[in-house]
């Protein structure tokens, strides 16, 4: 070799006369990278469902979910959900057969008496209206009967009715626990008739489903797949153990698959702080609330489909004030105080709050992360922000130094002062002078702050026990959050 510049596509020994150009493009892009992200749904699909078990499947449209995996599975009504808040993130869906020994939850509606009066009665199953036509001397049995065909013409609704006399039995539309949640009730909005003179109606919840099919399966078909934002239906701890060994797995330094499952549990104060506060993963966000109308897997990919919106265009700005726009929120005795919520946040439980008009809205995402390996309290994962905006920044080193030494020589700084221009060579300097430029970037977009300690503190050098590596480390210091104000009003008389 006896040029100065290096060629890919030029030889350096080519004689037929002619001007000869080679199109390089690895400096084309400047500024910072988007990192692609993904949304994947996880959910039970219904025989109904053109589409198969453990096939990925990309949807782009409301609807598309009830084509492909029947209408009313639960994996239908993520879809929907989803879409609803956020259509701009390319979004999969991975469906689950039924456990076949599970159990499908069950609950009853039983009405007595004679109607005395003509009404609608408007009830509410997983938060979707399903009004009945009541008439003038319609005995329990008729309006028994007239709710189930009420019910049963909305094919989308989570659950299927039957009655035998005045009593109706509603029963989930697939096996497993989380029919359990179904929320069943008579009136939501005041405006809402629960009263009918002669008629009285007595609900029992949904219950005695069991047995949740394995998301092994999912995560074997999902395995050479990178998902940043996976919406789990299924909320139990075996499944969500599961998943979070896998994106455990994925965030190291060797796969950098970065992925994050949520998950949305239903329950009191106490079941919800007990159920997080045995959970410890930096993987995983449980947004939990109490006595929302709404079927559970809807509000979690809600939840997870607004905040992943939020998060893409900027990690580090507070997901608080996010509008969760299909759900009804929990009447207000079923609301978490402000010391609850508190607290459920240290037992590693997402928060939501409602405004005045009744919208529910994400309030704090935090992670399961609790405790390092010693069992000793440790923040450096609890919030999701910190965890997302460390993901990018790694993304955004790592595409740096690709993007600028993506098939070069390597020497040691001593070279710097007699090598001509033109080469494509990479020394620690350089590649120090790359990180700092990136973290430069950072600084202006707000990700990062204290570029002097970052300068400071960065350690790049090449390798004593390989000669063909640089080894770096790299000292981001990450911006934070706005989440409290304090203060003391010293007033003067």
């Amino acid at each position: 070799m006896a040029d100065n510049i290096t060629f890919f596509t030029i030889p350096t020994d080519w004689r037929v006369p002619g001007a000869f150009i080679e199109v390089d493009h690895t400096k084309a892009v400047q500024g910072l990278p988007t990192m692609p992200q993904k949304i994947l749904l996880i959910g039970q699909r219904l025989a109904t469902g053109a589409v198969g078990a453990e096939v990925l499947t990309r949807v782009t449209r409301e609807g598309q979910g009830g084509a492909y995996f029947g209408r009313g599975a639960m994996l239908a009504q993520m879809c929907d959900a989803s879409l609803r808040a956020n259509k701009y993130t390319e979004t999969w869906a991975l469906a689950l057969d039924d456990l076949a020994a599970g159990v499908k939850a069950t609950g009853t509606v039983t009405f007595t008496g004679e109607a005395g009066e003509s009404a609608t009665l408007n009830f509410y199953i997983g938060g979707v209206k399903v009004p009945v036509g009541i008439g003038v001397s319609d005995t329990a049995a008729t309006v028994a009967a007239a709710f189930v065909a009420a019910v049963n013409a909305n094919t989308d609704l989570a659950v299927t009715a039957a009655a035998v006399a005045g009593v109706v039995t509603l029963t989930a539309n697939h096996n497993g626990l989380e029919g359990n949640k179904i929320d069943v009730r008579l009136g939501y909005y005041r405006e809402d008739t629960q009263v009918v003179n002669g008629m009285l109606c007595a609900i029992v919840k949904m219950a005695n489903g069991a047995g949740n099919p394995d998301v092994l399966d999912a995560i074997a078909a999902m395995a050479t797949g990178s998902f940043y934002t996976i919406v789990s239906g299924l909320s139990d701890a075996a499944n969500l153990t599961a998943l979070e060994t896998e994106l455990a797995s994925r965030w190291g330094g060797m796969d950098m698959r970065t992925g994050h499952v949520f998950s949305a549990k239903y329950g009191s104060f106490a079941e919800l702080g007990d159920f997080g506060a045995a959970r410890n993963s930096p993987h995983s966000t449980l947004p939990g609330i109490n006595g929302c109308p709404n079927l559970p897997w809807v509000y979690a990919a809600q939840y997870a489909a607004g905040i992943q919106f939020s998060g893409a265009n900027d990690p580090a700005i507070p997901f608080r004030g996010i509008v969760l726009p299909d759900i009804l929120a929990p009447l207000e005795a079923d609301r978490f105080t402000d010391v609850e919520r508190n607290l459920l946040l240290h037992d590693g439980i997402s928060t939501c709050t409602v405004d005045d008009g009744g919208k529910v809205m994400v309030e704090q995402v935090v992670t399961t992360y609790q405790t390092n390996s010693f069992g000793l309290e440790d923040r450096s994962l609890l919030k999701l922000n910190t965890k997302w905006t460390v993901d990018y920044m790694r993304y955004a080193f790592r595409v740096a130094v690709v993007t600028d030494y993506p098939n070069h020589k390597l020497a040691g700084d001593d070279v710097l002062s007699r090598i001509q221009p033109g080469q494509r060579i990479a020394t620690p300097r350089l590649i120090r002078n790359t990180l700092i430029a990136t973290a430069s970037k950072l600084v202006e977009v707000g990700l990062l702050e204290d570029l002097e300690q970052f300068k400071k503190e960065l350690q790049v050098v090449r390798s004593t026990a390989d000669e063909n590596r640089v080894n770096a480390i790299i000292p981001p210091n990450i911006v934070n959050q706005f989440d409290v104000f304090a203060a003391a009003v010293q007033y003067i008389l």
